[in-house]
């Protein structure tokens, strides 16, 4: 493994400069594979080489597209808008567009606003969806009802502050929530360009944290009461678990390397000491790394046998297949450059994953003026 890892840097230089597909199915950087998604047990070793289809465009007109979550069964995708505040539900079917309201409270600036969002793991119960969004005074994560009989518009409900105080930044707000396999709730943070939180475990930038539901640091965290899981980040924004509940993260690297990491409890993934990997056995290094232009990464999401890693920057989708927690082949690139910058990567079942767009954040270039939902058949 070290052989694979010491080589990755150097292969994906090259990669880089390889197209990406054209809207059908694309072979990025090395082809397709007969595997059938049948074949991709858990635990199974993927096969080197995958493949990308774009099945179809779902969704257009959308902006500033932050947080992504499929509602159960075909109840739609609810989509964050990053500056307008708003959460859209998309028809997955007909891509038909509700506007079901504004979280209050979000205050909109550089790289903050309504961010990362999430279904209770009570849902089909409590019909709530968590929110982590940059208010005028930090990032918080809250909670809202949402009420389709309500109006366009009215659908949800107050926001109920679930945790507060993540420090805010221009730059470096995290944001990604998710719920785990073991009912817990995720948060990757972002150090706001102070380095120096990403090492300190008092502070909450700069880290994974862990809580219950309601807010409080789940039982069985590393440090004493409090929500740290792990720390030595400096932007974590892709979160996502392996059918063996182990925990992958993205995040941006400076200058040098972005990464993706498997999370271990506790874990200092070296930020602001170590970018990408280092020969200092303090640190966690990464599963796999990338030069900052080819990834900038933002979410992940797993699918057979591989972690798919969406890229802003590099403008392409990720794989990167496993065995356990190491990078089994080298990963792959696909779709360069073919829908600009892509933010965000979700399961939606088997060999399917939605894929967002992020073209009107300020630092992409529109197509046809605005951000799409995709559906892809991966491999």
């Amino acid at each position: 493994m070290p052989a694979l890892l010491a080589t990755t840097a150097l292969l994906l230089t090259a990669a880089c400069s390889s197209g990406g597909g054209d809207g059908g199915s694309a072979g990025g950087s090395g082809g397709t594979t007969s595997a059938s998604p049948s074949k991709q047990a858990a635990g199974q070793t993927p096969p080197a080489k995958g493949s990308v289809e774009v099945v179809r465009t779902v969704a257009t007109g959308l902006n500033t597209p932050w947080g992504l979550a499929a509602l159960p069964g075909d109840g739609g995708l609810l989509v964050a808008s990053r500056d307008k505040g708003t959460i859209t539900r998309v028809d997955e079917r007909t891509g038909a567009k509700t506007e079901l309201g504004t979280v209050s409270g979000v205050s909109p600036a550089g790289e903050g606003g309504l961010l990362g969002i999430a279904l209770s793991p009570g849902y089909a119960s409590d019909h709530m969806v968590y929110a982590y969004f940059t208010s005028a005074s930090d990032n918080r994560i809250v909670r809202v009802l949402y009420d389709p009989k309500k109006p366009a518009g009215e659908q949800l409900g107050a926001p109920d502050t679930v945790f507060k105080g993540i420090p805010k930044g221009a730059i470096h707000n995290g944001g990604r929530i998710a719920f785990g396999p073991d009912g817990m709730l995720y948060a990757g943070t972002g150090e706001t360009g102070d380095r120096g939180l990403a090492q300190d475990t008092k502070s909450l930038g700069g880290k994974i944290l862990r809580l219950t539901p309601e807010g409080d640091p789940a039982p069985g965290n590393p440090f004493p009461d409090s929500p740290v899981y792990s720390y030595g980040h400096r932007n974590v924004q892709g979160l996502a678990w392996d059918p063996r509940q182990r925990l992958f993260a993205s995040e941006f690297g400076q200058d040098t390397w972005d990464e993706l990491n498997a999370i271990k409890p506790g874990g200092d993934y070296g930020w602001p000491n170590a970018e990408g990997r280092s020969s200092d056995g303090t640190y966690q290094n990464p599963v796999a790394q990338w030069h900052t232009d080819d990834a900038s990464p933002s979410g992940i999401a797993y699918a057979q046998g591989s972690v798919w890693m969406a890229g802003l920057k590099g403008q392409r989708l990720w794989r990167i297949p496993l065995k356990g927690t190491e990078a089994s082949a080298d990963p792959q690139s696909f779709l360069t450059g073919t829908y600009g910058r892509l933010r965000t990567v979700v399961s939606a079942g088997g060999d399917r994953l939605w894929l967002t767009t992020s073209n009107t954040d300020g630092r992409g270039s529109p197509k046809s003026g605005d951000d799409r939902i995709l559906e892809l058949r991966v491999r």
